[in-house]
């Protein structure tokens, strides 16, 4: 293998292992809803703590990446959730119903 590939290979695994350029895998969270606000498109999510964000465990309410999930909840679901902040905001990127 030549030294120019080998770099190449250690640049590429440094940067998914930083998440440079958006790269960084999001962790998924379990949690359970507490409130739906369709109006904020905010719902309140009692979950754990959330390490790669910094949060501990808690009942926090979250703005929606897509107000459509709103419909689909109600006060005692369990979800699987990722959250990441969005223009300063916590906001959850990826919410499905867990089984």
């Amino acid at each position: 293998m030549s030294l120019s590939h080998t770099l190449s290979r250690r640049l590429l695994a440094a940067v998914l292992m930083t998440g440079i350029g958006g790269l960084a895998m999001a962790q998924t969270h379990t949690g359970e809803v507490v409130r739906v606000d369709k109006g904020q498109a905010k719902v309140t999510l009692k979950h754990g703590p959330i390490a790669d964000l910094g949060l501990p465990a808690m009942a926090m309410a979250y703005r929606v990446s897509d107000a459509q999930w709103l419909d689909q909840l109600k006060a005692g679901d369990r979800v699987r959730f990722d959250v990441d902040k969005v223009s300063g905001l916590y906001t959850i990127t990826r919410l499905t119903l867990a089984r």
